[in-house]
């Protein structure tokens, strides 16, 4: 159950890293049917048919073929989505680890901790109280 469980949430994190949703999944048989169609009446390839519904064909076939926009809307991976990352890389580290401020440290401390040596808790350091 757990193998299944850890396929399961990888393939999630495939599916959405690849950013194919699960509606994406449901209208492959859209997708298959309107190849078909394109396969009989304009004889085109699986390439071409990609290149018109998806690449560099797509605006000249959607300005032809304006009878077929309700198809083209019910094919598969038609979202838009916009990312935006921040990136930041540090190349020299050492310059922050290393630098010295020109701003006096107070050492004068604000608490006062005396460690406990009773064996309340044992020897583990996350047990709960024994002794309430």
């Amino acid at each position: 159950m757990n193998k299944i469980v850890s396929i399961g949430i990888s393939l999630i994190i495939l599916l959405q890293g690849a950013n194919i949703h699960f509606n994406d999944l449901v209208e492959l048989g859209q997708l298959i049917e309107h190849y078909q169609f394109h396969s009989e009446e304009y004889g085109d390839g699986f390439m071409v048919f990609v290149s018109k519904h998806y690449g560099e064909l797509k605006a000249s076939h959607s300005e032809k073929h304006q009878e077929e926009q309700k198809e083209h809307e019910k094919l598969p991976f038609q979202h838009q989505t916009q990312c935006a990352q921040l990136l930041v890389f540090v190349l020299n580290t050492d310059s922050f680890i290393n630098s010295r401020s020109e701003i006096p440290v107070a050492t004068k401390d604000n608490f006062h901790y005396e460690m406990s040596y009773s064996h309340i808790w044992g020897d583990d350091p996350f047990q709960p109280p024994k002794h309430a």
